[in-house]
C-alpha cells in the first residue's frame, strides 16, 4: 500500500505562496502600495512590542537605539520606494540594434520571481527582515522569512501578529527551533536572501545550489576606517566611535579597526576615552547594548586575552569594571599592537573593541586591506579629494563612507551589498527592486519582418543585405 508523505510546514507554506502565485504572478502597483503600506502600518502600531521584543532577546538594549536603526529606517525606507515604485515598474525601453528590424521595439520589463525566501540575522532582526520584504513586495513577490535562534522574543510576537496584517500565502514568519535554518535553504525559491556570517553563508549557498536557486549574500568582514593626516582627529574619534559602540559593535558595516599617522594614536586614545565616558559614564549605561548571548561574551573575551597574552596593550575606556557576566556587557576597548594573526585581526570582532594600527605611508595601509578578504564597507576620512579617491579605487569593498562610517548603508537610494568574500548581490534602491525581479526582455517584431530576405535557399539578395548590414 502506497503512502502519501505529509509535507513539512515549510513545504506546505512554499507549496501555498507558490500556488498564489502562479494564480496571480503580477500584482498591479495599487497592490504593492497596499502591502507596502500595511507593513508600515504594522510597525507603526507595534514599534513598542518590537522594542520591547528585542529588547527581550538582547538582555538589554535602549529602546531609543531601536528606534532608531530598526523602526525608523523601515518606516521611511517605505516612503521612498512608494514615491520611486511607478518609475521601477515602468517597462523601459531599449534600442533595436539591427536595421533590418524597421518597425520593431524592445522592452525589459520587471516582472517579479514569485516567492523569496529571507534568512535574518539576530543583530538587527527587524531592520533586516522587514527592509528587505519592503523590495520583495514592490517587487510583486511573495516571501517566507526565517528568523535567528536568538531572536526567540521577536520570532514569536511576528508569528502571532502579522497574520492579522498579511495571508499566509503572502506573508509567513519561522522561528529556529533546531534544524529549521538547514532545511529552509534547501527550499526550491526563486530567490534566497541570506544576511550573517561567512561560513554560514557558505553552507547557504550550497544547499542553494542545490536548487539552482540564485542567492544574495550579505555577509560580515573586518571593515577598515583610515585617518589621513589632514583630517581633524576630534572629529575622526568622534565619528569611529559613535558607530562602534552603537548596539556595542554588533554590527557587520561597523568599524572593524582604524588605521592613524604614525604619532597620532595616543590621542586618538584620550579623544576615544573622554567620548566613551561622556556618552556612557558607567557599563550599566541603559543606553549601551548587552552582547547577545553568553557564547559572544565569551568569545569576545577571550580574543582580548589572546591578544593581551601576545604582548598587545587592552585599554579600557570606561572606569569600573571592563566586563559584567550577570548582564553580559563589555566595557568599550581600545587595543594598541595587536600582532597580525591574532583573533582580533584575523576574525570580525562584532564587538565593542577597536584596534588601531599606525602608518607611515598609505601604501603600506592599502596592501595590508588588500592582503586579506574584500570587506564590506570601507571608511576613508580625508579632505584630500585626490588622496580619498586613490584608496577607492585601489582597496575594493562592498560600499563606502567617505568621512564617516555606516552611513552609506542608510542611504535608500544607494544599493547595499559585499563583495568576494564579503558577500554578493544588492539589496536597497532600485537595485535592491532589480534583485527581486525578473528583469525580462521582451522584443516585438514589427508586422512585416525584413528577415524574410535571408530566409534560405540563400542567393545574391541574401549575400546584398548582409554585405549592407556589416559594412
Amino acid at each position: 500500500m502506497n503512502q502519501t508523505l505529509t509535507p513539512s510546514p515549510l513545504e506546505a507554506a512554499l507549496a501555498l505562496q507558490r500556488q498564489a502565485y502562479l494564480a496571480h504572478p503580477v500584482p498591479a502597483l495599487a497592490e504593492r502600495k497596499a502591502d507596502l503600506r500595511t507593513l508600515q502600518r504594522f510597525v507603526r502600531e507595534h514599534k513598542e512590542a518590537l522594542c520591547d521584543a528585542i529588547n527581550a532577546d538582547y538582555g538589554h538594549r535602549s529602546r531609543v537605539e531601536t528606534l532608531l536603526a530598526e523602526v525608523f529606517p523601515v518606516v521611511d525606507g517605505i516612503d521612498h520606494v512608494i514615491k520611486q515604485l511607478p518609475g521601477w515598474m515602468k517597462p523601459q525601453r531599449r534600442a533595436v540594434d539591427w536595421r533590418n528590424f524597421l518597425g520593431a521595439s524592445n522592452r525589459v520589463m520587471a516582472q517579479p520571481l514569485g516567492v523569496v525566501g529571507v534568512i535574518v540575522p539576530w543583530n538587527f532582526p527587524l531592520n533586516l527582515s522587514l527592509v528587505p520584504l519592503t523590495y520583495i513586495f514592490a517587487a510583486g513577490n511573495r516571501a517566507m522569512v526565517k528568523m535567528s535562534e536568538n531572536s526567540r522574543h521577536l520570532a514569536a510576537y511576528l508569528m502571532a501578529h502579522i497574520p492579522t496584517y498579511f495571508p499566509p500565502e503572502k506573508l509567513q514568519f519561522f522561528d529556529e527551533t533546531g534544524g529549521v535554518g538547514i532545511a529552509f535553504s534547501q527550499l526550491k525559491f526563486d530567490h534566497l536572501l541570506f544576511t550573517g556570517s561567512s561560513q554560514t553563508g557558505r553552507a547557504v549557498m550550497a544547499a542553494a545550489a542545490q536548487n539552482l536557486c540564485p542567492v544574495t549574500l550579505e555577509l560580515g568582514g573586518k571593515a577598515p576606517a583610515i585617518v589621513c593626516d589632514d583630517f581633524p582627529l576630534q572629529t575622526a574619534v568622534e565619528r569611529i566611535m559613535f558607530v562602534k559602540l552603537l548596539n556595542a559593535g554588533q554590527i557587520c558595516t561597523t568599524v572593524d579597526h582604524a588605521w592613524l599617522p604614525t604619532g597620532k594614536v595616543d590621542e586618538f586614545v584620550r579623544l576615544a576615552r573622554s567620548f566613551a565616558r561622556q556618552r556612557y559614564p558607567q557599563l550599566d549605561s541603559p543606553d549601551y547594548t548587552a552582547i547577545i548571548d553568553q557564547r559572544a561574551f565569551e568569545r569576545l573575551r577571550h580574543a582580548l586575552q589572546d591578544a593581551q597574552d601576545r604582548g598587545a596593550k587592552v585599554l579600557p575606556l570606561l572606569d569600573g569594571p571592563a566586563f559584567d557576566a550577570a548582564t553580559r556587557k563589555i566595557a568599550p576597548h581600545i587595543v594598541l599592537d595587536a600582532p597580525l594573526d591574532c583573533l582580533l585581526m584575523q576574525r570580525e570582532i562584532f564587538g565593542p573593541i577597536l584596534p588601531l594600527c599606525s602608518y607611515t605611508a598609505l601604501d603600506q595601509v592599502i596592501d595590508t586591506i588588500n592582503a586579506g578578504p574584500r570587506p564590506l564597507a570601507l571608511y576613508p576620512f580625508s579632505f584630500d579629494a585626490s588622496q580619498v579617491q586613490s584608496i577607492i579605487d585601489r582597496v575594493m569593498s562592498g560600499g563606502v563612507s567617505v568621512n564617516d562610517a555606516l552611513f552609506h548603508v542608510g542611504q535608500h537610494d544607494l544599493p547595499f551589498g559585499g563583495v568576494g568574500d564579503s558577500g554578493m548581490g544588492h539589496y536597497h534602491g532600485h537595485e535592491g527592486f532589480e534583485t527581486f525581479s525578473k528583469m525580462r526582455p521582451v522584443f516585438y517584431q514589427a508586422r512585416f519582418s525584413t528577415l524574410k530576405f535571408l530566409w534560405p535557399p540563400y542567393g545574391k539578395l541574401a549575400e546584398r543585405v548582409l554585405a549592407f548590414l556589416i559594412r
